[in-house]
């Protein structure tokens, strides 16, 4: 599927269907709309840009007959109807968890866990780098490339080592150790940067300005990769029964995930396959990094950054380019933006394992923790049928916990030891 792109005086020439039901892209700030290529600011304003769509008439019938992934939502992402046929992760399609024990604990009627850690290199960022894998190749990009808090380097190295292609992976220098491992495992060029996340993605939009043939997957073909994140609202609403849920709490980094969650529930109740219902969607982050639950609580619409310090790498982007968009979520649908500590993230970690049997990185300890917080303060209904992201695997930051579990003694292999430790 990879083809050499002429660029013409409008932009790239894109063989036909090269992005399935997408038609252009559209400025997120004025409307403006311009043709689909490698491209992430408006020519108009500069807004940030995403997907437009003329969306055909889809059916549960049609999506359930779909692959166990992301493709069975092919005809509502930015990718071509043969995407199966190319080499992928085939990410998706991750369990939607009943958690009884945790709900009991917290005093909750229906809360679910929807555990990305599934996923083929155990996040969320499968699903995003999976779509713009599909638009690097139709644009015949020659390097697939990210800045990266951690679980985006995994999934770009290893998507990129089965479709083939080049891949370059810029990381701050003092990332986890187990993420570091997890990307270079993979064979790609992995450069880590001295400074924080933000600086990072400073250095990776230049080069993108400057080196012809890069696809960096969170700048120039952001636009395509935001995409991959609907999938989480389109799943967790078909697991669900084809019903939206009551309220929602996502993790915010970048805040891309929690924007386009809400744009995937929106396009479920336009394209008629959900009821319209109201629902409300929680933002979390770590205190340590939390730009846009200031912002939020300060009743502001700019959101300012900070330099993180956080154990929730993950989330640690002080500059988060949806920031402002995931205020207007948070308000339109009478949610909230909260932060947590770091001593909460880790008693967040333990709480969702010791109830459900689903060990989280920093990030879900972010989530977990953040849904108590907000149970606490009244600001989130114990009785609404409740949804949580758990977006990555915990074995990624077992420092986090490290000091925290352990053996509860440590004896002589004898029945007398055991019983004299009186340990049950």
């Amino acid at each position: 599927m990879s083809t050499s792109v002429i660029t013409g005086p409008t932009g790239p020439v894109l063989r036909d269907g090269a992005f399935g039901n997408a038609v252009h892209l559209v400025c997120r700030e004025c409307r403006a709309t311009q043709a689909l290529g490698p491209f992430y600011a408006c020519q108009e304003c500069f807004g940030p840009l995403e997907i437009g769509y003329d969306f055909p008439t889809v059916t549960r019938a049609s999506i359930e007959a779909g692959p166990k992934n992301i493709w069975r939502y092919q005809s509502l992402l930015p990718v071509p109807s043969d995407i199966t046929g190319s080499p992928n992760m085939e990410p998706g399609f991750t369990r939607l968890v009943k958690a009884g024990n945790l709900a009991r604990e917290l005093g909750m009627r229906n809360l679910w866990v929807k555990d990305d850690s599934g996923n083929p290199t155990h996040s969320f960022k499968d699903r995003v780098v999976a779509v713009a894998l599909s638009a690097a190749r139709e644009f015949g990009s020659t390097v697939f490339a990210c800045p990266s808090t951690g679980n985006l380097a995994n999934a770009v190295a290893a998507a990129g080592a089965r479709a083939g292609l080049k891949t370059v992976v810029f990381i701050p220098q003092d990332l986890e150790r187990p993420k570091v491992i997890t990307t270079a495992v993979y064979g790609g060029t992995l450069v880590a940067v001295k400074g924080t996340y933000d600086d990072v993605n400073r250095l990776a939009s230049e080069i993108a300005g400057e080196e012809d043939g890069w696809a960096f997957v969170n700048v120039n073909v952001r636009p395509y990769y935001a995409e991959g994140s609907k999938t989480l609202g389109y799943e967790v609403a078909e697991q669900l029964g084809w019903r939206l849920p009551e309220q929602v709490v996502i993790p915010v980094a970048s805040g891309s995930q929690l924007t386009k969650v809400d744009k995937g529930f929106s396009e479920l109740v336009s394209l008629g396959l959900v009821e319209e219902s109201p629902y409300k969607i929680f933002g979390a982050q770590a205190a340590g990094c939390s730009p846009v639950a200031s912002a939020f609580k300060g009743g502001q619409d700019v959101v300012r950054p900070v330099r993180p310090d956080t154990i929730a790498k993950s989330l640690a982007i002080g500059n988060p380019a949806d920031g402002p968009y995931v205020l207007d979520v948070a308000r339109r649908t009478g949610g909230a933006v909260e932060d947590v500590t770091d001593d909460e993230v880790r008693d967040g970690i333990q709480l969702l394992a010791r109830t459900e049997g689903i060990f989280a990185e920093t990030a879900g300890g972010v989530t977990v923790a953040t849904l108590r917080k907000l149970l606490a303060t009244g600001r989130l209904d114990p009785d609404a049928d409740t949804v949580v992201f758990n977006t990555g695997d915990g074995l990624k930051t077992l420092d986090a916990v490290a000091d925290r579990v352990g053996p509860a003694a440590t004896i002589d292999p004898s029945y007398q030891a055991f019983t004299a430790a009186n340990l049950v």
